[in-house]
């Protein structure tokens, strides 16, 4: 039975690590960037509204909020963005309000790790007139997106392709 326990823990410790890997790469340290990109997050728009990476390359991703209100810059598929943005309807109670500051977290330099169960690395949420980054390793082609998964954005057009060659 001690045997049973010991293995059912130990894939549940597992659990989050099989989560957190993406076919597209992986979160950096931004010492290993061979590139830095400035995103301007405007009120539903980005600049540049695409971007192109080489398989490989590490991009630091320097996101400056020009716009009135939280904005998300969030690497993944249309299907990793549906799921998040189901996420995001549920936490937007807090998302906008003290709250999250008054229980201690501060949400304009979280990664979602916290709040979201978005350990991966692949999304920051910037405050209006605030800065981030987010640095990421691309290690193959595939068809993702950058976007903004807060409520609506997405649907309002604050999405743009990634061309990873």
């Amino acid at each position: 039975m001690k045997h049973l326990f010991f293995a059912a823990s130990l894939a549940l410790v597992s659990l989050p690590t099989l989560a957190d890997s993406f076919t597209f790469g992986e979160p950096a340290p931004a010492a290993k960037a061979t590139r830095t990109v400035e995103v301007l997050l405007k009120d539903i728009a980005f600049e540049p509204e695409s971007l192109q990476v080489k398989a490989g390359e590490t991009v630091r991703f320097v996101l400056i909020n020009q716009g009135q209100l939280p904005h998300e810059f969030n690497l993944g598929d249309k299907a990793m963005h549906a799921e998040h943005q189901k996420e995001m309807v549920a936490m937007q109670g807090k998302l906008f309000t003290g709250a999250m500051q008054h229980e201690g977290m501060d949400h304009s330099q979280m990664n979602h790790a916290e709040g979201h169960g978005h350990a991966g690395g692949n999304t920051v949420l910037v405050q209006p007139g605030q800065r981030a980054e987010l640095t990421w390793t691309f290690s193959k082609s595939a068809p993702i997106e950058f976007a903004c998964n807060v409520p609506g954005h997405y649907q309002a057009g604050m999405v743009g392709p990634l061309t990873i060659e």
